[in-house]
């Protein structure tokens, strides 16, 4: 089979990418590297006019006119990789903005690779049009959507949520629904909004490249190291504030036993190596189910705090944890935090049921046997 994956965030498409590779299928990645993450892709789709005087500039003309530059620019990239886009089998989206234009040059670029290949999934694996309004219209739902309606972020900050609540990026959904042969859920944040929709195919749990990430038992003689890797655009999203706030409170109290590392909007390959050396690591508080980062965390025996709601434990019929579960409440991070310092034994524990979790239910290769079979069926 030929497959076309089109964008990469956190590093989903890769990880698809080298199981479907394993197993004997053709596969390209088309798209950004995902800013300052870097992830390879096979064509590369830059960022034009996106800074300094050109950004500028580009704002400028988009307030006169309503033309975006950038997106024009991003077309334009495409059609050089028209030919190598053509006569896939399959063909996935990673998201309804993929390409990150305006819903009229992301239209076009879809219309190109509807036209020259088979058949055309998307993944809901972030937001997009269902899952803002199912957010929206489910307040109590946890995600990041209750930080706007308090008026914690500004609609500016909020742009790229907001962005799908438009007109033009629900005309945008519904072209892209109409010509798709089924939507695949990655986890169960964008699974749980899904449930009844007739496009819906079900949840495929984020592929992990076991082999890529080595198992690293923990071994505690010295201080326990907590990592927390933050990214600036996304710091009240992610619940930075509320992790940093309790690393005040245990760096004070347990100052002879813990050591804290946190680094900001570094390149993947860096973000991986630096936490290598942890025993926890701070993910995400607004989540049921964890995030790409988490997982590669958990392969490597790291205990994440991340989402891991009770809607979570259900889905896998867990007994004991895999992970933290991680809300914004400092205090109870505190408590959280503290408990595994006093008793680092079962940072140890969790740590080994977190990898033999990931290779029980997120192996790479019997993931891209799941999208082979669903892609096969529909």
């Amino acid at each position: 089979m030929k497959v076309l994956l089109v964008g990469e965030y956190s590093h989903l498409h890769n990880s698809l990418k080298d199981g479907l590779q394993a197993l004997g299928h053709e596969v390209f990645i088309i798209g950004h590297n995902d800013g300052f993450k870097n992830f390879p892709v096979d064509f590369p789709i830059q960022k034009k006019w996106d800074s300094g005087f050109l950004k500028k500039a580009k704002i400028a003309v988009y307030k006169i006119s309503g033309f975006d530059i950038s997106s024009y620019l991003t077309f334009r990239q495409f059609l050089k990789f028209e030919k190598q886009c053509s006569g896939f089998h399959v063909v996935q989206l990673i998201n309804e903005n993929s390409f990150e234009c305006q819903p009229y040059f992301e239209k076009k670029i879809i219309s190109h690779l509807i036209k020259s290949n088979q058949k055309l999934y998307l993944l809901s694996c972030g937001y997009d049009y269902l899952n803002v309004k199912y957010c929206f219209e489910n307040p109590d739902f946890k995600s990041v959507i209750p930080l706007y309606l308090n008026h914690k972020i500004d609609e500016k900050s909020f742009g790229n949520i907001l962005k799908f609540r438009e007109k033009a990026f629900l005309k945008l959904h519904q072209f892209i629904y109409k010509n798709i042969n089924g939507i695949i859920a990655t986890d169960l944040d964008y699974h749980l909004p899904l449930q009844g929709n007739e496009k819906y195919l079900g949840m495929i749990p984020n592929p992990i490249n076991i082999e890529k990430l080595l198992f690293q038992p923990i071994d505690i003689t010295d201080k326990i190291v907590i990592f927390h890797g933050i990214n600036t655009e996304n710091y009240l999203k992610k619940g930075n504030d509320y992790f940093e706030k309790a690393l005040e409170i245990i760096e004070q109290e347990y100052n002879s036993k813990v050591k804290i590392i946190t680094v900001r909007s570094i390149p993947y390959a860096e973000y991986v190596n630096l936490y290598n050396s942890c025993h926890i690591l701070l993910d995400q508080a607004y989540a049921y189910d964890q995030g790409y980062n988490a997982l590669e965390a958990m392969a490597k025996g790291k205990v994440v705090f991340t989402g891991a709601e009770k809607e979570f434990i259900a889905r896998y019929n867990l007994s004991e944890k895999v992970c933290i579960n991680a809300i914004p409440d400092v205090d109870y991070l505190v408590k959280e935090l503290s408990f595994l310092i006093e008793n680092p034994d079962e940072i140890i524990a969790i740590g080994k049921r977190a990898r033999a979790f990931i290779e029980r239910e997120h192996h790479f290769l019997k993931i891209a046997e799941k999208y082979i079979h669903k892609w096969n069926e529909n």
